[in-house]
C-alpha cells in the first residue's frame, strides 16, 4: 500500500502569498521613488525660484532714537508727574522745578530793561543839550574875539600916546606925570588885550569840549531810536534769555512714547545736563540686523524686509525697508578693537549692522520695545542698484 499524497490546497495558499509580498515590495519602492523624485523637484524649483533671493539672521534688535530729559538750568525739583512705564504724549509735563529765582531774575530783566530805555531816552535829550552848548561856545568865542579886537585897538592907542608923550617930555612939553600915566595905560591895555586873548583860547577850549561831549553823545544813539539802540537790545536779549530760562523750569515730553530710567525725586538738586529720565518712542522703533559679511553682497538700500518677534511669535510679521548700513562692524567700534596684525591671526567672520525701518501702523497695532530679539528676512530682488555696499 502507497504513502498518502500531501493535500493540495496547502501548496496552492503558499503561492499567492509570496507573489503578494512581492506586490508589496513594489508598491513599497514605487512609493519611495515617487516620493524622492517629488522632493527633488520640490527642491529643484524652490532652488530656482526662491533660492539666493534672500538673506536671513536671528542677531537682530530692536533700538530706537530715544530722548534723554536733561534740564538746562538748575534748581530744585517741585515736581515729579511721571514714572516709570508710563505713556506719555508730546508737550505733557515730566518735571517741574521750583521757579522761584528764575522769576526773580525775570523782574530784575524787565527792570534793567526799563532803565536802559531811560538812559537812551536821557542820552537823546543830552544830544540837543551838548549842541546847545557848543553853539553858545562858539558865541563866546565870537564875544571874546570882539573883546580882544577893542582891547588891541585901546593897546595900540595907549601905545602911540605913550610914545608921544615920550617924545614930549624929552622936550620938556609935559610932565612926567603925565608920561607916567601915559605909560600906566599902556601897561592896562596890554593886560586887557592879554586877557581877552586868554577868553578866546577858554571859550575854544569850551566849545571842544562841548564838541567832544557831543559826539561821544552822538556815537551811543547813532542811527537809532530807543527801541533799536544796542544797549537797549541788550536789555531786551537778557530779559529774553531769563524768560526762556524761567520756561525751561518745566520739562515736557520731546514725542510721544513710554518713560523709562527715571532717577529723579522731589526735592532734589539738579543741575544742567543731568539726565533725570529717558522717553523711548515706540512707534519709531527700528531693527539692527547684524548680517555676516559674506550675506550682503547684494543687500541694497530700499530693499524690503520681513521680521517676526520673540514677543508675538511666527503669528505677527512686520514688513519694513532697509534704510541704511553701519560704518563698520561691531568689533571695529568696541571698547578694545581686536587687532589682528599678529602671527597668529585666525579669520572671524565679522557682522555688519543693516539697519531697517519697520512700518509704523504695524507698530501701532502690535507695540514692541526696545532691545528686543527680532528675526530679520531682506527680499534680495528689490535692488536698488544706485546704492551698493560692496563692489563687485
Amino acid at each position: 500500500m502507497s504513502d498518502p499524497m500531501p493535500p493540495e490546497p496547502q501548496q496552492s495558499s503558499a503561492a499567492p502569498d509570496a507573489s503578494q509580498q512581492r506586490a508589496k515590495r513594489k508598491r513599497l519602492v514605487l512609493i519611495v521613488t515617487v516620493g524622492l523624485v517629488t522632493i527633488g523637484l520640490c527642491y529643484g524649483v524652490w532652488e530656482l525660484l526662491f533660492a539666493g533671493k534672500s538673506v536671513t539672521t536671528e542677531n537682530a534688535y530692536t533700538a530706537a532714537e530715544v530722548a534723554q530729559i536733561t534740564p538746562l538750568v538748575a534748581g530744585p525739583v517741585k515736581e515729579v508727574k511721571v514714572s516709570d512705564t508710563q505713556a506719555v504724549r508730546t508737550g505733557e509735563v515730566l518735571v517741574v522745578l521750583d521757579d522761584t529765582d528764575a522769576r526773580i531774575a525775570v523782574a530784575q530783566a524787565e527792570a534793567d530793561l526799563a532803565r536802559t530805555k531811560r538812559q537812551v531816552g536821557q542820552l537823546l535829550g543830552n544830544d540837543e543839550s551838548l549842541a546847545g552848548q557848543v553853539a553858545l561856545r562858539v558865541a563866546e568865542i565870537a564875544t571874546a574875539r570882539s573883546d580882544l579886537a577893542r582891547a588891541t585897538a585901546a593897546y595900540e592907542k595907549a601905545a602911540i600916546d605913550e610914545r608921544r608923550r615920550q617924545n614930549l617930555v624929552e622936550e620938556g612939553a609935559v610932565s612926567k606925570e603925565e608920561l607916567t600915566n601915559a605909560q600906566t595905560q599902556l601897561r592896562e591895555a596890554r593886560a586887557s588885550m592879554e586877557q581877552a586873548q586868554a577868553r578866546i583860547r577858554a571859550a575854544d577850549a569850551a566849545r571842544n569840549s562841548a564838541s567832544g561831549a557831543r559826539t561821544a553823545n552822538s556815537a551811543l544813539i547813532a542811527d537809532s531810536t530807543i527801541e533799536d539802540n544796542p544797549a537797549v537790545l541788550v536789555a531786551k536779549a537778557r530779559l529774553d534769555q531769563a524768560r526762556v530760562n524761567l520756561e525751561r523750569t518745566v520739562l515736557r515730553a520731546p514725542f510721544d512714547g513710554i518713560v523709562a530710567q527715571r532717577s529723579v525725586e522731589i526735592g532734589q538738586q539738579v543741575q544742567s545736563g543731568v539726565r533725570l529720565m529717558t522717553v523711548v518712542p515706540i512707534d519709531r522703533i527700528y531693527v539692527d540686523a547684524n548680517f555676516k559679511e559674506g550675506q550682503l553682497q547684494k543687500v541694497r538700500p530700499g530693499q524690503h524686509a520681513e521680521l517676526t518677534s520673540d514677543l508675538y511669535g511666527s503669528d505677527v510679521v512686520y514688513t519694513g525697508r532697509v534704510v541704511g548700513f553701519a560704518g563698520g562692524s561691531g568689533s571695529a567700534f568696541s571698547a578694545i578693537p581686536a587687532q589682528n596684525a599678529t602671527g597668529n591671526w585666525i579669520k572671524v567672520v565679522q557682522r555688519l549692522p543693516v539697519r531697517i525701518q519697520i512700518d509704523r501702523e504695524q507698530l501701532k497695532q502690535h507695540p514692541l520695545r526696545v532691545g528686543l530679539s527680532m528675526e530679520a528676512t531682506v527680499d534680495l530682488r528689490d535692488r536698488d542698484e544706485s546704492q551698493p555696499i560692496t563692489a563687485r
